[in-house]
């Protein structure tokens, strides 16, 4: 199974153009992920502004993930701005060729997000989508050890993780996500300034045993796969006699 991400730096308001670069990168894979709020952009300066680029689940950032499915077989993953009511959510969507496969909404929102986003509802979901089983969460749910855990536990093979990170932490933490929960990681982070803030990019594959397998620049679009086995995630031992979730003791874990 070939996955990748498509790391690029969006310009907030965009839409269109941002959707057509992530079209114009995209390469042939079966899983691609592509930037949190791929589509609008990230630093809103009102809540007005952040409304104003929300879109429904049915809108035009799946539409663009329908043509990049067409175009290179694989399943898209992609951050948007999710108007349903009267919230907008931090939402990433999964989807083919076919249509939207589901979606999820960012957990845990950070600094100005707040401001403008109502915190997800979802929870962590896991789908069967591309021949894997894949699981999402968004950018900072990477700081909470419990979301990759749980979407783990849940049968997650692939996380697939939209980002728009400005903090220098996440690229060597994901190794760790990986690790101790024996699965494949796809981050993918945009880069660029936008309104003071400035993103790190270093989009990045990561494998069960920790090893970063692909990692972007920090300043320059990039679109890049590699070759994964996604049954590899299903080996959950460590050593010879411990195993990292048939030796978890959760009486333990609670407050």
């Amino acid at each position: 199974m070939r996955v990748g991400f498509v790391q690029f730096a969006p310009e907030i308001g965009r839409l269109r153009r941002n959707l057509e670069r992530a079209e114009a990168l995209a390469p042939r894979a079966d899983l691609l992920v592509l930037p949190e709020l791929c589509a609008s952009g990230y630093n809103f300066s009102s809540r007005a502004e952040a409304e104003g680029l929300s879109e429904p689940a049915e809108g035009p950032t799946l539409a663009a993930c329908r043509r990049i499915a067409s175009k290179t077989g694989a399943a898209v993953c992609a951050g948007f701005a999710e108007k349903s009511g009267n919230a907008i959510y931090n939402s990433a969507l999964l989807a083919d060729a076919k249509g939207l496969v589901g979606v999820y909404r960012k957990t845990h929102l950070f600094e100005n997000e707040m401001d403008f986003f109502t915190p997800g509802d979802t929870g962590f979901r896991v789908w069967d989508c591309a021949g894997a089983k894949i699981g999402l969460m968004i950018c900072f749910d990477w700081f909470f050890p419990e979301a990759a855990r749980t979407l783990a536990l849940r049968g997650a093979e692939i996380l697939a993780h939209p980002s728009n990170l400005v903090l220098p932490w996440c690229p060597d933490s994901m190794p760790v996500r990986s690790l101790e929960n024996a699965v494949f990681a796809i981050t993918c982070n945009r880069w660029g300034d936008e309104r003071g803030l400035n993103f790190i990019g270093r989009s990045q594959v990561t494998a069960p045993d920790g090893r970063i397998l692909v990692r972007a620049p920090e300043d320059a679009d990039a679109a890049d796969t590699v070759e994964i086995d996604p049954a590899r995630a299903r080996r959950k031992t460590i050593a010879t006699r411990n195993d990292r979730f048939g030796d978890r003791r959760p009486d333990f874990y609670a407050r």
